[in-house]
Formats: structure tokens, C-alpha cells, sequence
């Protein structure tokens, strides 16, 4: 190897979460550290949906196609060309040759094939990406270099499909997907970095791959290591604990204006961030589950909740302006598929409590409404126990909804049991959000009735919405190639999801991230321009980082290290 491994690690950290350090001398390499405040839910790529895992997930395993760092342009990955039939329902990838999963075997178009049929005949494998091959009819490896893809009908989305591929001779030996925790270090996948130690809550590391088709990264390692908020992120960037924070509150983006070494960056956030008001959770044969409160199947009562709302204030004192008020289902960013609704709900206190009075819901002596049965109309409303954004939200939305005769309990619980909650359908109100796509297929397929759980497991759905309007739309668009004719099919599907109401966008958040520039003259961002360098749709962030002499001598590095030794093994 050209580079020796870095191996240094953040006395902070370890201070907080971990066992006592063990001193580690430091060998010279450039290591990158991410500051990190959410939890990864799974490393099994089939089960993965948080932005944590799918940040890893990007640059460990391949994919056919990848987004362009620039602009979001689809550009070549595995596959290095492709064609279709003229009818569209066959399509041919060409994988390029030479690339090798990490353990040395080669990367074939039969491991494509395996990832796509396990994921077609296997509900749990399925669960992260089953989208993809929703609609897929047969997928067969003509040989190495040849994979063909049949689909029942045309699909758009066939340059477009973000899901990782595996290794069939590590993943056929895999008899429950749905119990297999992936741990075994290190993961043998087959991007710019190799996945070689993982402590839950603690840290990941990856290894540069020195024999990646693209050619090394610029950096030996890459750490992820985990805080239980960002304040003590922000601290470890401070003190050079860490390199790159993500996810920085207004307040602190700000205080670090000026600061020594730190740079910052202010990016064009691809997340939405709503509520979902729980319309009735079923699951895909339509049976109840979940808690939801009776009231909110009432679209009457989700619309008055939506009144009752001030977009603008939360964008003003909670984002501190860094970011754009909510409406329709996909960012500003991705302008060709944006949609602004055209008479957006007002917030009008007085216009929701009248449409609560008209849907039989009057107020009590203490101000608080009443179900017919005499109960007090009172939500649960589900959080992010260490955000601090969805602290100031829920109490602004709690003060907003009594003030309308609602009683609002705020739950905050952890990332995952906030995703587990949320897929059982276990709550009344809750935070969600999920980072879009540039081809949106994938968020909107989340609204659809093929979304819902499986009784047995699986399924990725958001606010549990089964409407036969919106679905058919979702169909239309899947099928239509022509550019504009589908970016208005997808406005209409999102004017209808509007309507609904059973997921209100609050506000698109602008992505506040900082990084010390004493040990990195600059990151490749997505897209060029008001872009990003953490959780891109790629690699290139990480892959592109460019360190500075500082970084590669090992100055300015904490002296000490996690013990090593391999350990057993939501937020979008």
C-alpha cells in the first residue's frame, strides 16, 4: 500500500461514550472524521433507510448509475453504458471491467442480478429499495459484463436506481436477511471505502481502497463517529477533535463565524421536514395497525391542524431563516420536480377552530375539545429526543394546538425507536423527513398503498396515505419518459398529497455543515453550487476531500484511540 493508515481518534468522544482510551501511536495518512448525531439503524444494505447508513451505504457498494457531483446529472458507475428496446421494456447495462469487491473477487453482472432477484422474491430484502424492482418482470446476467432487465411496463426511473449492490458469494450464504446484522468486519463491498471497524454509538471506520476503479481517494480513512448532540459535535470541531460536522443549528453556524480554521458551508438542503398526522395506519392487506388517534382520519381535522401552524415562524426562529418554507413534497433544489401549492393553507387560528366545530369536536370547560364519546382530544406527538429542532417545533406546535383546543403530549425518543414507532404505525403525530432524490420516484413512491408494511415485515412507509388517485398518478409518472409531460404528473401527485394532509411540510432546512480547514483545503460539494459535502447522492465529498500537509503528517491529532479489536453488531 502507497499510505499508511491513519489511527486516530477523538479523545473527546471517547470521553463521552466510550471505555477508557488505550494511548495508540499515530502513524502518519490523512484520516477524515465526521462528526455524527444520528444513529445508523442497520448496516444491512437491504435495511438501511436512515441518511446515516445510506451516507455508508453510497461508498461502500456499487451502483449501475450515480449522480454527477456537479449538477445531479445521471453519469456511468458499475455500468459504463446502456440501451433499451424500442418498446422500453428491456434494457441492457454493460459493466465495465476490472472492478473487484474488496475481498479481490471479481465484480459481475451476476451479483447485479442476485441483488435485484433477492430483492424481487424476498419481502425483507425488499425493504430499503423495493421500489426499484417494483416493477421489474425478470432480471438474468447474459454473462460477466451483460445484465438485462425486463419490466412490465415502461419505467422511468431504469438510470435511476439507487440501490446497493451486493456480493452474491458473501450474500447467498444469508438465509434471513431480515436477521442479519452485517458486522462481520470488514464488509466486503466494492466503492472507494471498505467498512473495517464498527462500535454502535461510538464510531465507524472505512479504509481507503487503494485498488478502486476511479483510482484511491485522496485520504486513508474515513470516521464516522457518533455524539450523543451537536453541541458536543461542534466542541470536538473546536478542539480539531473532528474534521467535518454536519446538521448545525442555526445558532451554532453562526457562533462559528470567524472561528479560527473553520470554515463553513451553507447548502441547499435536499430534506424536507413534516409531520405526519396518522390518517388510519393499515397494513398492505389493509388490516388496522398502530395507535392513531380515531380524529385524524378525518382530513377536516389534519387540514384545521395545518392551519394552526405558522410555517414562517418556525422557519424564522427555529431555522434562524436558514431555509424555506414548506409546501409541496420535493425541495426547491430540485427545481424541475419543485411545486409550490397555489392556495397554501394559511395559518388562521380562527379558520381552524371552525373547521373543528363543523367536524364535531367542541371545547370543554378547560378549553380543550371533546370526542363525541366525551374524551379530551388529545395527540401524542413523537420526536427526536436529542434534536433540537424538533424540540423547538413540538413546543411551538403544542402551544399552536391547544390554542385551538388540542392537547398535545410531547414524546422524545430515540432515532430508532422513532422509526420503529413510525413504521407500526405507533403514534398520533410525529417528526419525519426524508432527503429526496434527483429523480423523485423514490419519495413518492412512499405514499403510496404499496409502501405499507408487510404483516410479516418490510415495507418503508411515511404517512401511511392508500389513495387510489394519488396511486394512479404515481403509475402514470413511473410510465411517462417525456421530461416536462412527467414533471406535471408529479405536480399533480403532490397537489394531492397536499390535499390529503396527512403529511404537512413544514419547511425545506438549509444544510449547515462546517469543517477545519487546517487540515482540508476543500471537498468536491453536490451539486456545485450552494451544494453539500456530507450525505451527497455519491461519493464525492468523501472521495474528493483534499487534505491538507497537516492532516497527512498526523499534526494537530488527538493522541489517543478507542481500544481496537472488531465488535459484534432514522433520521432521512
Amino acid at each position: 500500500m502507497g499510505r499508511r493508515l491513519a489511527a486516530t481518534w477523538v479523545a473527546l468522544l471517547v470521553a463521552l461514550t466510550a471505555p477508557a482510551p488505550a494511548s495508540a501511536q499515530q502513524e502518519q495518512g490523512a484520516t477524515l472524521r465526521i462528526g455524527l448525531q444520528q444513529q445508523f439503524d442497520t448496516l444491512n444494505p437491504f435495511l438501511g433507510i436512515t441518511l446515516a447508513a445510506t451516507d455508508v451505504f453510497r461508498n461502500i457498494y456499487p451502483t449501475l448509475t450515480t449522480y454527477r457531483a456537479e449538477d445531479f446529472a445521471v453519469t456511468p458507475e458499475l455500468a459504463q453504458r446502456w440501451d433499451h428496446s424500442e418498446d422500453r421494456l428491456t434494457w441492457t447495462f454493460h459493466l465495465r471491467e476490472g472492478v473487484r469487491w474488496s475481498d479481490g473477487e471479481p465484480v459481475t453482472a451476476h451479483d447485479a442480478a442476485y441483488t435485484f432477484n433477492r430483492m424481487m422474491t424476498d419481502p425483507a430484502a425488499s425493504t430499503a429499495n423495493g421500489n426499484f424492482v417494483e416493477n421489474f418482470a425478470e432480471v438474468t446476467a447474459v454473462d460477466d459484463r451483460t445484465l438485462v432487465i425486463r419490466t412490465e411496463t415502461p419505467q422511468a426511473t431504469m438510470l435511476a436506481i439507487d440501490a446497493p449492490i451486493v456480493p452474491e458469494h458473501i450474500w447467498s450464504r444469508v438465509p434471513d436477511v431480515a436477521a442479519f446484522p452485517n458486522d462481520e468486519m470488514p464488509i466486503v463491498g466494492s466503492g472507494p471505502f471498505t467498512v473495517t471497524e464498527y462500535r454502535p454509538g461510538q464510531y465507524l471506520t472505512l479504509r481507503a481502497d487503494e485498488d478502486f476503479w476511479r483510482g484511491p481517494p485522496q485520504i486513508d480513512e474515513l470516521q464516522f463517529v457518533q455524539f450523543k448532540n451537536s453541541d458536543a459535535a461542534v466542541q470536538a470541531l473546536r478542539k480539531g477533535d473532528v474534521d467535518v460536522v454536519r446538521g448545525l443549528t442555526p445558532a451554532q453556524f453562526d457562533a462559528l463565524a470567524g472561528e479560527p480554521n473553520v470554515e463553513q458551508v451553507r447548502g441547499q438542503g435536499r430534506r424536507f421536514y413534516e409531520i405526519i398526522l396518522n390518517p388510519g395506519a393499515t397494513n398492505s392487506e389493509g388490516a388496522p395497525i398502530g395507535t392513531g388517534h380515531p380524529a385524524l382520519r378525518d382530513v377536516r381535522v389534519r387540514r384545521a391542524i395545518d392551519h394552526a401552524i405558522d410555517e414562517q415562524v418556525l422557519v424564522d426562529r427555529v431555522l434562524g431563516g436558514y431555509g424555506q418554507v414548506g409546501g409541496g413534497y420535493l425541495p426547491p433544489i430540485f427545481e424541475d420536480y419543485h411545486w409550490s401549492p397555489p392556495q397554501r393553507r394559511a395559518f388562521d387560528p380562527a379558520l381552524a377552530n371552525r373547521m373543528l366545530d363543523e367536524a364535531g369536536y367542541p371545547r370543554g370547560a378547560d378549553g380543550i375539545r371533546r370526542t363525541a364519546a366525551g374524551e379530551p382530544l388529545r395527540f401524542d406527538f413523537v420526536l427526536h429526543g436529542d434534536e433540537s429542532t424538533d424540540t423547538q417545533v413540538g413546543q411551538f406546535v403544542e402551544q399552536w394546538l391547544r390554542d385551538i383546543g388540542i392537547a398535545v403530549e410531547l414524546q422524545p425518543i430515540s432515532d430508532n425507536q422513532l422509526g420503529d414507532r413510525t413504521t407500526a404505525g405507533d403514534f398520533d403525530m410525529v417528526i419525519s423527513g426524508w432527503s429526496a432524490n434527483p429523480d423523485p420516484d423514490y419519495v413518492l413512491r412512499l405514499q403510496t398503498c404499496a409502501a405499507r408494511p408487510d404483516p410479516q415485515g418490510g415495507g418503508t412507509p411515511d404517512t401511511f396515505l392508500c389513495d387510489p388517485v394519488y396511486d394512479g398518478l404515481y403509475a402514470q409518472q413511473l410510465g411517462e419518459f417525456d421530461p416536462a409531460a412527467r414533471a406535471e404528473l408529479v405536480a399533480r401527485m403532490q397537489q394531492r398529497f397536499y390535499e390529503q394532509a396527512t403529511g404537512l411540510i413544514l419547511f425545506y432546512p438549509n444544510s449547515l455543515e462546517a469543517y477545519r480547514s487546517d487540515r482540508f483545503a476543500g471537498f468536491d460539494l453536490q451539486p456545485a453550487e450552494d451544494g453539500v459535502i456530507v450525505s451527497q447522492q455519491g461519493y464525492w465529498g468523501y472521495y474528493g476531500a483534499r487534505p491538507t500537509q497537516a492532516a497527512i503528517s498526523g499534526a494537530g491529532a488527538p493522541t489517543t484511540a478507542p481500544r481496537r479489536g472488531r465488535s459484534a453488531g432514522r433520521w432521512c
